[in-house]
């Protein structure tokens, strides 16, 4: 296993990739090396040291996507430092308030509570009523759900940096130096 950080993500949009982009950013700028890919086109975890996976939310779900990796490679992710995060809820306020504190799927916590991530983290989302068809602009309408931009970047490059700040730690005590 190299000095490899995986950020994985399952969009359907495009909201949740630039999350994943941002995180990835964030931990090159330190001087990891870091890939940030689709889950779908993920086939072998073994080149990765630790593994950041987020996933779009949509009534309270994961992207179908997301959860088929995490299912998938759930054995190798409990060898793993992971990290997983949702984007998803619109408007103002705290993200997890939103949901009514939800923080993250109930069907996937066992896997979840098998792999025990660092941290999981809920990021508010992005609705572009461009992208959506007409049965989700039904939806949205009907929930009055905001719609907007509603993506805390601070917030996300905080986090990022946080797990920049684990990985580089133990980057330190094994003796080992990432670069970019």
């Amino acid at each position: 296993m190299c000095n490899q950080i995986l950020v994985a993500y399952a969009t359907k949009y495009g909201g949740t990739a630039e999350i994943a982009e941002k995180i990835g950013q964030v931990l090159r700028e330190v001087g990891l090396h870091t890939d940030v890919l689709p889950v779908a086109g993920i086939r072998d975890l073994t080149p990765y040291e630790a593994v950041v996976l987020g996933s779009a939310v949509y009534i309270g779900k994961w992207h179908k996507d997301a959860v088929k990796f995490l299912q998938a490679n759930e054995k190798i992710l409990t060898e793993r430092q992971v990290w997983l995060f949702s984007s998803g809820p619109t408007g103002e306020g705290d993200a997890v308030e939103l949901l009514k504190g939800w923080h993250f799927p109930e069907t996937q916590q066992p896997i979840a509570d098998r792999i025990q991530p660092c941290d999981i983290a809920v990021f508010h989302g992005n609705v572009n009523m461009k992208k959506l068809n007409f049965i989700e602009k039904w939806m949205l309408k009907n929930v009055q759900a905001p719609l907007g931009d509603f993506r805390d970047w601070e917030a996300i490059t905080s986090w990022a940096t946080a797990i920049a700040d684990v990985l580089k730690e133990k980057d330190l005590t094994s003796g080992t130096l990432s670069e970019q």
